[in-house]
Order: C-alpha cells, then structure tokens, then sequence
C-alpha cells in the first residue's frame, strides 16, 4: 500500500509491475520500482513463483561438492547465474542416490548434473517434467552436455610418459566401490591402453590399480605398488586419473624414500590450484569454464524450452612441471 501510494498507482497495477507481469507500460513500471526502492521494498520470490511459475532457482546435483572438481566447476556455474539473478541450490546425490525427480521439478527451473552415473536415469527422469537439464562430464542422450575427450587425456598423459622412455607406466584409478559406474576413469584408463599399444608396449595388468578420486585412494595405491614390487621391476612411471589422487600418490613415494622424479615420474590430471605446490605435471582441463559455459547451456534452455540439445567438448592441455622427467634406470623397467 506504501509502494501505491508513493506512486500514485493502484494496489494492483503496482503489484503487477514489481512482478514482472504483462499489461503495465515502462514508464509507469519505472515510476513503481523507483517508489519501491526507495522504501526499500522489494517483492517475495516465493510470490513472483506463485505468479510466473518460475523459482529463479538451479540445482546442481552432485555426488560430491567437497572435492576439489565439483567445487572448482560449481564456482565457475554460479557466477553465470548470479549474474543472471538465478540462486544456486546444492543437491549432494552421493553415488547410490537418486533424484526425486517429482519433488526437484517444482523447486528450481533448471538443472545441472555433475559426472552422473547411477542415476543418470531419474535425471532424465526431470525432462518428463518440463525441467530443462545439462550434464557436465557425462552424457545422457538428447541433454545438453560439457565434456573433456577423456580418452584423448588419458593419451595424452601417457604419451607424455612414453616420450620420456618410461615403458612399465602405471595407472592409478580404476573404478572402487565410490567410483563404480563413472565412465571417467574407465575413458582415461582406455587412453592409457591405446597409447601403450601404439608404442608397441603390451599393457600390464599388474600395474593397473584402484584409486577413486581422492588423495587418500592415491597414497594407498602407491603403497600398494610398492609393496607388491618391493623395488624389483617396478614402474618407473604412473598416470594417475586425478591430481588429488597424484599428490597422494607423491606423499606415499616419498615416504619410501623414492625421487621424483629421478626414481618415478607422476602425471596427474585436472590442473588443480594447489598442482603448482606440489611441482605437478598435470594434464590441466578448463574446470571453472566447464560449470560457466554448462550454466549458459542451461539458462538458455531455460528461455528457450524447444532449444537444441547441444553438446560442447572442451580442450586439455599438458603442463609440464618437475614431478615427471626422462627414465634414468632402463634396467628396472624392462619388461
């Protein structure tokens, strides 16, 4: 009442105008947010959503937001969508979680699913209720979707590897009971196969382990490794699926009183903030980019719900630090 009587305009004309609605001119919506604001009223969002069905609201499902990916590529998604006025609701899926996909779609206006794997289906599930979705670093068919070439980084990191002479490389990353399901490290896993047989090495697969993502599952790997070679044809190198899962693996080495890298090289993959610290070579993806350009993909379907699912791959790039150098003991990687 305030608002109308400091604009001169009726109680209904004004709420029209603070909610966006057809029917009121500029002039006169200028002239109402101007007495708005100057009271310092500003108009219920759950009223606004009653009005025009829209929340103003994204999910990001997750089946993680603590490790360092999700929350590098959840920065770069919100501040597409501050920018646009959009608030950003967190919805951890953790790995044997579904959607209720019922309750989401009256909630927020749009969604966006982080390496999905498991419930890829009741994600889907969200397009039956007019819930316009992107998935970053997985696919679902006819969804818009952010991806890195994981194959092509697993060769990459592995070619790196071979063209230093390392020939016993290996891989820290196979699927765990956390992972299962996530076709990321199976892509960089395949990479690492192909380019080894490209060079004319057969892939072993006693150098094959089980890490997940996190620093804890790469530590434990290279004890593992340690242990079952006991310093007797061990690799002289390892492509580890994830820099946190490198970083563990160098705290592990180290603590056998290895060099890096004169007695193993380690490449990672991400180009997490903290690789520097640990003089990394890493394969680096643009994170942050990945959640902006899926949070335009998705504000766009948004406005648009017959928009064209579009499917946008992103580049990776080697960067070269001190924790991989050439193979300085032939002997002990023969095969």
């Amino acid at each position: 009442m305030e608002v109308a009587a400091l604009s001169g305009f009726s109680p209904a004309t004004v709420s029209r105008a603070l909610r966006g609605l057809p029917g009121v001119s500029a002039k006169t919506r200028e002239a109402v947010e101007r007495a708005a604001s100057s009271l310092g009223y500003s108009p219920s969002p759950w009223a606004t959503a009653l009005t025009t069905g829209r929340t103003n609201t994204i999910a990001v499902i997750a089946p993680w937001v603590s490790r360092w990916f999700f929350s590098a590529v959840i920065e770069g998604a919100q501040e597409v969508l501050a920018e646009h006025g959009y608030d950003l609701m967190l919805y951890p899926l953790g790995v044997q979680g579904e959607v209720d996909a019922q309750t989401l779609s009256k909630r927020v206006d749009g969604v966006l699913a982080l390496n999905v794997p498991l419930a890829q289906r009741s994600v889907g599930n969200l397009g039956g209720f007019g819930v316009p979705i992107v998935t970053l670093g997985s696919a679902i068919e006819g969804i818009s979707s952010v991806l890195v070439d994981n194959v092509v980084v697993g060769q990459r990191a592995t070619q790196h590897l071979v063209d230093l002479g390392h020939r016993r490389i290996a891989i820290f990353g196979d699927e765990t009971g956390e992972s299962r399901g996530f076709p990321v490290a199976v892509d960089r896993h395949r990479g690492w196969d192909m380019t080894l047989r490209a060079a004319g090495l057969e892939p072993d697969p006693a150098l094959v382990y089980s890490s997940g993502f996190s620093i804890n599952g790469g530590e434990a790997a290279m004890h593992r490794c340690l242990a079952q070679f006991a310093g007797r044809d061990r690799p002289s190198a390892v492509f580890a699926v994830s820099d946190e899962v490198a970083i563990g693996a160098l705290h592990a080495a180290r603590m056998h009183g290895l060099r890096i890298p004169e007695d193993l090289s380690v490449i990672g993959v991400d180009g997490h903030d903290f690789a520097y610290l640990f003089d990394l070579t890493t394969i680096s993806q643009p994170v942050r980019d990945q959640g902006r350009i899926a949070a335009r993909l998705l504000l766009e379907q948004v406005s648009d719900p017959e928009h064209t699912p579009t499917a946008v791959t992103v580049g990776c790039e080697l960067i070269r630090r001190g924790s991989t150098g050439p193979l300085r003991h032939p002997e002990r990687s023969a095969s």
